[in-house]
């Protein structure tokens, strides 16, 4: 593909620059069913809180490096020094509480994995097991919450996790494909719609 067909494309409004373009067009709404990516993207929408995305984009191989690849095993042994020196790396955002939530998240993400087998498992029962289908015209429609997301926030928040109120779960359910978001004229709709 030429970068003039790339810019001619049309897409969901907030998919604008040289970060979130290819994420968009590669990444946002793609059904997720791997296990290091769900605790990855849970723990980045969670980390974006107060932030822009972009933000969360520009730092994101860094968040890869310093977390082990997302392995919620490694994740959930860290201790107050490795705390210390992730306070200290200006590659990621340094917020303690962000921090201290990413390595409680990764135990209570290890005790649902227990339980259900996967976190896949667990997750997909908030839509049925199938990516839920909308067909927005603007991005002005779109719900910063829902009751799918209300769901997950409860029961999550219930089993411990932090960062997972029910605005950063509906981007979480929007990035990971367990909602289709993609505006209707966007080229990413019709694929992920099938």
């Amino acid at each position: 593909m030429t970068s003039g067909q790339q810019i001619s494309r049309v897409r969901c409004t907030w998919a604008t620059n040289e970060l979130n373009i290819p994420y968009h067009d590669e990444e946002w709404g793609v059904p997720v069913h791997e296990e290091h990516k769900w605790f990855e993207l849970l723990i980045l929408e969670g980390a974006q809180a107060g932030l822009s995305w972009d933000t969360v984009l520009r730092k994101r191989a860094r968040y890869r490096e310093v977390f082990d690849g997302f392995d919620p095993e490694k994740v959930a042994r860290y201790d107050k020094k490795k705390v210390r020196e992730l306070l200290k790396d200006a590659g990621i955002i340094r917020n303690r509480l962000k921090i201290d939530a990413t390595i409680g998240n990764a135990r209570a993400f290890l005790e649902v994995q227990k339980e259900f087998g996967t976190f896949d498992a667990y997750v997909w029962r908030f839509v049925g097991g199938k990516p839920k289908q909308n067909a927005w015209k603007t991005h002005k429609r779109l719900p910063a919450k829902t009751a799918e997301s209300d769901a997950l926030s409860k029961d999550l928040q219930k089993r411990g996790f932090r960062f997972v109120g029910s605005t950063i779960c509906y981007a979480f359910m929007q990035a990971t494909g367990l909602v289709n978001d993609h505006l209707v004229s966007c080229f990413r709709y019709a694929s992920l719609s099938r």
